[in-house]
């Protein structure tokens, strides 16, 4: 008699074990389009990503590279300081958006150019992403615009 119980034990432990795997490899497929990795331009740069993979890439948008095309097509560069990654975009563009400011996009690296599907800019003139930032603080670029100037 306690055999039987513990063999159903052993069965009911077994079969959450694999219903637990099977919802975990399940839940993992259908959030794979969902993930964007965050890229700074120099990592783009040091090792570009498959023209397959979407990621978010961000830095400040680089000055005299603005050019806006035929149509809704606008080119530019972002940079980190230390890197820069060209950027074309098929679409309207943020208000804030412009030469020197932050900005977020989300795309593709195909042949050497960043394909937008999206562009995000600063929403205020302090603001810029989290994401942004923490690159351009591991570049030794960033200043923080609310520190108060050395006084002489």
């Amino acid at each position: 008699m306690k055999s039987l119980k513990k063999q159903r034990r052993i069965q009911v432990i077994a079969v959450t074990a694999v219903a637990l795997i099977v919802s975990t490899a399940l839940i993992g497929y259908a959030m794979r389009d969902g993930i964007n990795f965050f890229r700074s331009p120099s990592q783009v740069a040091e090792a570009p990503p498959g023209p397959t993979e979407v990621f978010r890439i961000g830095g400040l948008v680089e000055d005299g590279t603005l050019k806006r095309g035929q149509g809704e097509t606008v080119l530019f560069s972002v940079t980190d300081g230390a890197a820069s990654v060209p950027v074309a975009y098929t679409g309207v563009l943020p208000d804030l958006f412009g030469e020197g400011e932050g900005m977020v996009g989300t795309g593709r690296y195909v042949d050497g150019t960043f394909v937008a599907t999206e562009i995000l800019a600063k929403h205020d003139e302090s603001y810029m992403p989290a994401e942004v930032i923490d690159a351009l603080k591991e570049q030794g670029v960033y200043q923080d615009p609310n520190a108060e100037l050395p006084t002489n």
